[in-house]
């Protein structure tokens, strides 16, 4: 008999994340810490840390072929973005798993340099949540409410579930 909890698989079992298509991806940081800016007069602030962030979300169109990066938004403790898997054979050769994790991965290493060189506040043993949340996007209405809930968050900070009180 297991006593152990079961971790609940949040991706769809039968579904090949590196089809063509758009993706709404949500990264949170571990333990819900606001490392990377403050929202002040319904504006996302980033700080040194949040640029960073900024400048690895923007590298990923670089790092992989046939993928582009759509909509985002960086908040005080986790990033929204939409990902365009735009291949000519229908699927790329990277999925979105791998892309999160290349970012995870990107991030953490240049959060922990600047812990060491600049003071950055740290991190409990990770800098990110174990997983991520992703949503297919499936049609164009869909697109564009999920494009302006990202517009928006940063006026809707307080309303949002990961909101944490400064």
């Amino acid at each position: 008999m297991n006593t152990y909890p079961q971790r609940k698989a949040i991706r769809l079992q039968s579904y090949d994340y590196s089809k063509n298509g758009l993706y709404f991806v949500t990264i949170c940081i571990n333990e819900q810490k606001c490392l990377l800016g403050r929202i002040i007069d319904n504006d996302i602030i980033l700080n040194d840390a949040g640029n960073m962030i900024k400048k690895w979300y923007q590298n990923i169109e670089t790092k992989f072929k046939d993928i582009f990066c759509l909509d985002f938004i960086i908040m005080p403790n986790h990033i929204h973005f939409i990902l365009h898997i735009d291949s000519p054979n229908d699927r790329t050769d990277n999925n979105i798993i791998s892309i999160v994790q290349w970012f995870k991965i990107m991030t953490t290493n240049e959060y922990i340099k600047n812990v060491k060189k600049n003071n950055w506040q740290p991190f409990n043993k990770k800098l990110w949540q174990r997983s991520f949340y992703e949503h297919i996007i499936r049609n164009e209405v869909s697109y564009h409410q999920i494009a302006t809930y990202i517009e928006h968050n940063p006026y809707n900070w307080k309303k949002d579930k990961l909101y944490v009180k400064e």
